[in-house]
Protein backbone atom coordinates (compact mmCIF):
# COMPACT_ATOMS: atom_id res chain seq x y z
CA UNK A 1 0.00 0.00 0.00
CA UNK A 2 1.17 3.38 -1.12
CA UNK A 3 2.04 5.83 2.19
CA UNK A 4 0.69 9.26 2.44
CA UNK A 5 2.39 12.11 4.14
CA UNK A 6 0.67 15.41 4.21
CA UNK A 7 3.21 18.45 4.45
CA UNK A 8 2.94 22.02 5.61
CA UNK A 9 0.87 21.15 9.04
CA UNK A 10 1.06 24.31 10.62
CA UNK A 11 -1.69 23.70 13.65
CA UNK A 12 -3.04 21.47 16.01
CA UNK A 13 -6.77 21.91 14.19
CA UNK A 14 -4.48 20.86 10.82
CA UNK A 15 -2.69 17.82 12.29
CA UNK A 16 -5.95 16.12 13.85
CA UNK A 17 -8.04 16.66 11.37
CA UNK A 18 -5.30 14.46 8.89
CA UNK A 19 -4.84 12.03 11.50
CA UNK A 20 -8.46 11.55 11.94
CA UNK A 21 -8.39 10.46 8.04
CA UNK A 22 -5.71 8.23 8.30
CA UNK A 23 -2.90 9.40 7.32
CA UNK A 24 -0.06 8.73 9.63
CA UNK A 25 2.70 10.58 8.15
CA UNK A 26 2.82 14.71 8.52
CA UNK A 27 4.98 16.92 7.94
CA UNK A 28 6.50 20.62 9.17
CA UNK A 29 8.19 22.99 7.01
CA UNK A 30 11.07 24.96 8.66
CA UNK A 31 11.83 26.39 6.13
CA UNK A 32 11.16 29.61 4.70
CA UNK A 33 7.64 29.15 2.97
CA UNK A 34 4.12 30.23 3.68
CA UNK A 35 3.98 26.95 5.14
CA UNK A 36 7.15 27.29 7.59
CA UNK A 37 6.43 26.82 10.68
CA UNK A 38 8.19 28.01 14.52
CA UNK A 39 10.28 25.02 16.05
CA UNK A 40 8.04 26.00 19.53
CA UNK A 41 4.95 25.51 17.50
CA UNK A 42 5.80 21.89 15.99
CA UNK A 43 7.06 20.73 19.33
CA UNK A 44 3.37 21.49 20.94
CA UNK A 45 1.55 19.51 17.61
CA UNK A 46 3.90 16.72 17.88
CA UNK A 47 3.58 15.83 21.69
CA UNK A 48 -0.38 15.98 21.14
CA UNK A 49 0.58 13.04 18.16
CA UNK A 50 -0.62 9.65 18.80
CA UNK A 51 1.63 6.62 18.41
CA UNK A 52 2.23 5.37 15.36
CA UNK A 53 2.19 8.98 13.68
CA UNK A 54 5.05 9.84 11.97
CA UNK A 55 6.49 13.49 12.07
CA UNK A 56 8.97 14.67 9.30
CA UNK A 57 10.70 18.22 9.52
CA UNK A 58 11.46 19.57 6.34
CA UNK A 59 14.62 21.59 5.87
CA UNK A 60 16.50 23.54 2.81
CA UNK A 61 20.54 24.15 3.85
CA UNK A 62 19.71 24.46 7.40
CA UNK A 63 22.99 24.62 9.42
CA UNK A 64 23.88 21.05 10.42
CA UNK A 65 24.14 21.94 14.01
CA UNK A 66 20.80 24.16 13.79
CA UNK A 67 18.93 21.32 12.39
CA UNK A 68 20.21 18.88 14.68
CA UNK A 69 19.23 20.77 17.49
CA UNK A 70 15.12 21.41 16.04
CA UNK A 71 14.96 17.60 15.63
CA UNK A 72 15.91 17.14 19.03
CA UNK A 73 14.32 19.90 20.07
CA UNK A 74 10.74 19.26 18.30
CA UNK A 75 11.59 14.75 18.55
CA UNK A 76 11.18 14.84 15.09
CA UNK A 77 11.12 11.19 13.76
CA UNK A 78 12.82 11.99 10.03
CA UNK A 79 14.47 15.07 8.81
CA UNK A 80 13.68 15.93 4.32
CA UNK A 81 16.28 17.55 3.54
CA UNK A 82 15.28 19.92 0.26
CA UNK A 83 18.73 21.82 -0.27
CA UNK A 84 21.93 21.63 -1.37
CA UNK A 85 22.72 19.13 1.15
CA UNK A 86 26.17 16.95 0.08
CA UNK A 87 26.18 13.06 1.69
CA UNK A 88 28.85 14.59 3.81
CA UNK A 89 26.43 16.78 5.12
CA UNK A 90 24.17 13.31 5.73
CA UNK A 91 27.08 11.75 7.76
CA UNK A 92 27.00 11.26 11.92
CA UNK A 93 23.10 12.37 11.78
CA UNK A 94 21.94 9.67 13.75
CA UNK A 95 17.96 10.93 13.11
CA UNK A 96 16.30 9.40 9.69
CA UNK A 97 17.22 10.98 6.91
CA UNK A 98 14.96 11.31 3.17
CA UNK A 99 17.02 13.77 0.56
CA UNK A 100 15.33 15.27 -2.17
CA UNK A 101 16.04 15.65 -5.69
CA UNK A 102 14.17 18.56 -8.00
CA UNK A 103 13.88 16.22 -11.25
CA UNK A 104 14.76 17.88 -14.59
CA UNK A 105 16.06 15.14 -16.30
CA UNK A 106 17.95 11.82 -15.39
CA UNK A 107 21.21 12.89 -13.67
CA UNK A 108 19.58 13.14 -10.22
CA UNK A 109 20.00 9.15 -10.86
CA UNK A 110 23.33 9.30 -10.40
CA UNK A 111 23.91 11.76 -8.13
CA UNK A 112 21.70 9.89 -5.71
CA UNK A 113 24.68 6.77 -5.63
CA UNK A 114 26.54 9.12 -3.59
CA UNK A 115 23.90 9.18 -0.55
CA UNK A 116 25.19 6.36 1.41
CA UNK A 117 23.82 7.81 4.79
CA UNK A 118 19.67 8.34 3.86
CA UNK A 119 16.87 5.89 4.16
CA UNK A 120 14.82 7.23 0.90
CA UNK A 121 14.43 9.43 -1.66
CA UNK A 122 12.09 12.21 -2.42
CA UNK A 123 11.55 13.40 -6.36
CA UNK A 124 9.87 16.63 -7.07
CA UNK A 125 9.53 19.32 -9.58
CA UNK A 126 12.34 21.14 -10.69
CA UNK A 127 11.59 25.00 -10.87
CA UNK A 128 14.53 27.52 -11.03
CA UNK A 129 15.32 29.03 -7.78
CA UNK A 130 12.92 27.04 -5.73
CA UNK A 131 13.23 24.37 -3.58
CA UNK A 132 10.19 22.97 -3.06
CA UNK A 133 6.14 23.37 -2.82
CA UNK A 134 5.83 24.84 -5.91
CA UNK A 135 2.67 22.68 -7.32
CA UNK A 136 4.30 21.75 -10.28
CA UNK A 137 4.38 18.55 -11.98
CA UNK A 138 7.12 17.16 -13.86
CA UNK A 139 7.42 14.37 -16.50
CA UNK A 140 7.11 11.12 -14.39
CA UNK A 141 8.64 8.86 -16.70
CA UNK A 142 11.71 10.62 -15.88
CA UNK A 143 11.13 9.07 -11.92
CA UNK A 144 10.25 5.47 -13.32
CA UNK A 145 13.98 4.13 -13.12
CA UNK A 146 14.58 5.36 -9.48
CA UNK A 147 13.45 2.43 -7.77
CA UNK A 148 16.79 1.15 -9.18
CA UNK A 149 18.84 2.62 -6.07
CA UNK A 150 17.36 0.01 -3.81
CA UNK A 151 15.97 2.46 -1.24
CA UNK A 152 12.10 3.79 -0.93
CA UNK A 153 10.82 6.75 -3.35
CA UNK A 154 8.73 9.32 -2.41
CA UNK A 155 6.56 11.12 -5.30
CA UNK A 156 6.18 14.91 -4.80
CA UNK A 157 5.23 17.61 -7.16
CA UNK A 158 1.64 18.92 -8.17
CA UNK A 159 -0.17 15.85 -6.89
CA UNK A 160 -3.84 16.19 -6.43
CA UNK A 161 -6.81 13.69 -6.39
CA UNK A 162 -7.20 13.64 -10.06
CA UNK A 163 -3.38 12.91 -10.84
CA UNK A 164 -2.35 10.93 -8.10
CA UNK A 165 -3.68 7.80 -9.41
CA UNK A 166 -1.75 8.01 -12.67
CA UNK A 167 1.41 9.13 -10.96
CA UNK A 168 1.00 6.51 -8.87
CA UNK A 169 0.56 3.93 -11.84
CA UNK A 170 3.91 5.44 -13.54
CA UNK A 171 6.21 5.90 -10.74
CA UNK A 172 5.13 2.87 -8.12
CA UNK A 173 6.91 4.84 -5.29
CA UNK A 174 7.14 3.59 -1.93
CA UNK A 175 5.07 6.93 -0.79
CA UNK A 176 3.45 10.47 -2.21
CA UNK A 177 3.81 13.48 -0.64
CA UNK A 178 1.20 16.24 -0.63
CA UNK A 179 0.73 19.73 0.77
CA UNK A 180 -1.10 22.44 -1.85
CA UNK A 181 -3.01 19.82 -3.86
CA UNK A 182 -5.02 19.07 -0.74
CA UNK A 183 -5.70 23.07 0.75
CA UNK A 184 -7.98 25.30 0.50
CA UNK A 185 -7.18 29.26 0.82
CA UNK A 186 -3.75 27.48 2.52
CA UNK A 187 -5.58 25.62 4.65
CA UNK A 188 -5.66 21.54 4.98
CA UNK A 189 -8.68 20.84 3.41
CA UNK A 190 -10.20 17.15 5.10
CA UNK A 191 -12.94 16.88 1.78
CA UNK A 192 -9.68 16.73 -0.82
CA UNK A 193 -7.41 14.88 1.52
CA UNK A 194 -10.20 12.34 1.72
CA UNK A 195 -10.65 12.69 -2.68
CA UNK A 196 -6.92 12.38 -2.40
CA UNK A 197 -7.22 9.29 -0.03
CA UNK A 198 -9.87 7.88 -2.38
CA UNK A 199 -8.26 8.19 -5.27
CA UNK A 200 -5.02 6.22 -4.50
CA UNK A 201 -7.36 3.35 -2.91
CA UNK A 202 -9.11 3.44 -6.21
CA UNK A 203 -5.71 3.17 -8.72
CA UNK A 204 -3.96 0.94 -6.05
CA UNK A 205 -7.24 -1.36 -6.85
CA UNK A 206 -6.31 -1.47 -10.56
CA UNK A 207 -2.58 -1.60 -10.36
Amino acid sequence: MVKVKICGIKTWEEAKSVIDLGVDIIGFVFAKSPRQVKPETAKEIIKKLPPFVTSVGVFVNEPKDRLIEIAYYCQLDILQLHGDETPEYCEGISKRLIKAFRVKDTSYLEAMKLYKNVKGFLLDAYVKGVAGGTAKTFNWELAKTASSSGRPIILAGGLTPKNVGKAIKIVKPYAVDVSSGVETNGYKDPVKIAAFLKAINQWEKEI
